[in-house]
């Protein structure tokens, strides 16, 4: 995270985007980063493949400027929100220069390289996607009601199509991020590079607790030898055994998360196929769902 020089924010108009937006604000100053806050309207011309299903042109045509109509609304929507957010955040660093009580990989950081908002359009997963392939880190809503994981394109392209860390945000923006961090381990792929995104946070955190539990691991190493790998980093972590809170995996970790004081989670998104995961839930769909404190996730 030291080299953290570029930052993504994708914004669509859910009712959380202002909570990621202060976010995004808080971790590029932290970082000195540039932050890139983009926003990805449909095009309404893919609207005119519908008049081969049997509607009329002049269906066709309203439908199109009913589509223009509702991206101009959520443009102006959001560009109002980002340079509310631009003015309450030099207001709040003129007079608190470590708006959210900075322990972080360069604590005290007071300046943003650069905020830039960016207005695409096409198709949102794969504009999202590419830009976030040349970001450091990701930082993107929580889904508006937990439903809305299925549907997310942003949240989708930058966890599968990325290749980069990702923290979604809370729905309220946090007072701290980064001083207790959990790690959730199941020994997978997935969880490992969690761990190696996280490094820089897990080495200037204040405390560092790995939760491990006999329903979550997976074939690979055990929750004891993360620890040593940890140490190896001069990273002194804690092993914390969790159990399913009514049979839900997810349930367990965020307790346990919570039991601990964690102001953000460190984990593995979708050890299972994507597909299976959102028909039958999983420990990433309730995690995503149900935090109230950032994520860091990575594949």
């Amino acid at each position: 995270m030291s080299d953290t020089a570029a930052i993504l924010l994708p914004l669509n108009g859910a009712s959380t985007d202002a909570a990621a937006l202060a976010l995004g604000l808080h971790l590029a100053r932290r970082f000195k980063a540039h932050l890139q806050v983009l926003h990805v309207g449909a095009d309404s011309r893919e609207v005119a493949p519908l008049a081969g299903e049997g509607l009329s042109g002049a269906m066709v045509e309203e439908m199109m400027s009913a589509a223009e109509r509702e991206a101009r609304r959520r443009l102006v929507d959001i560009r109002t929100l980002f340079e509310a957010a631009l003015d309450q955040d030099a207001i709040a660093n003129a007079s608190d220069p470590v708006a959210l009580r900075d322990s972080g990989p360069t604590p005290g950081s007071t300046r943003l390289a650069g905020v830039d908002f960016r207005v695409r359009v096409g198709r949102e997963h794969e504009l999202v996607a590419h830009a976030a392939r040349l970001s450091d880190l990701i930082v993107v809503p929580h889904p508006d009601v937990e439903e809305a994981i299925s549907s997310s394109e942003a949240l989708h392209a930058v966890l599968f199509d990325s290749g980069r860390p990702v923290i979604i945000a809370p729905k309220q923006a946090p007072q701290t991020i980064g001083r207790r961090i959990c790690v959730a381990w199941n020994g997978t792929a997935e969880s490992a590079s969690a761990v190696l995104s996280a490094l820089e946070w897990l080495r200037h955190a204040d405390a560092v607790q790995v939760l491990h539990s006999e329903a979550y691991q997976r074939r690979g190493p055990a929750a004891t030898e993360l620890v040593s790998y940890l140490a190896g980093h001069g990273i002194a972590a804690t092993p914390a055994r969790f159990a399913p809170v009514g049979g839900e995996v997810g349930a367990g970790l965020l307790a346990a998360a919570d039991a601990f004081g964690a102001d953000l989670v460190a984990m593995g998104a979708y050890s299972h196929s994507r597909l299976r995961q959102l028909i039958l839930g999983g420990v990433t769909r309730h995690v995503i769902g149900r935090a109230t404190l950032p994520v860091l996730m990575a594949r």
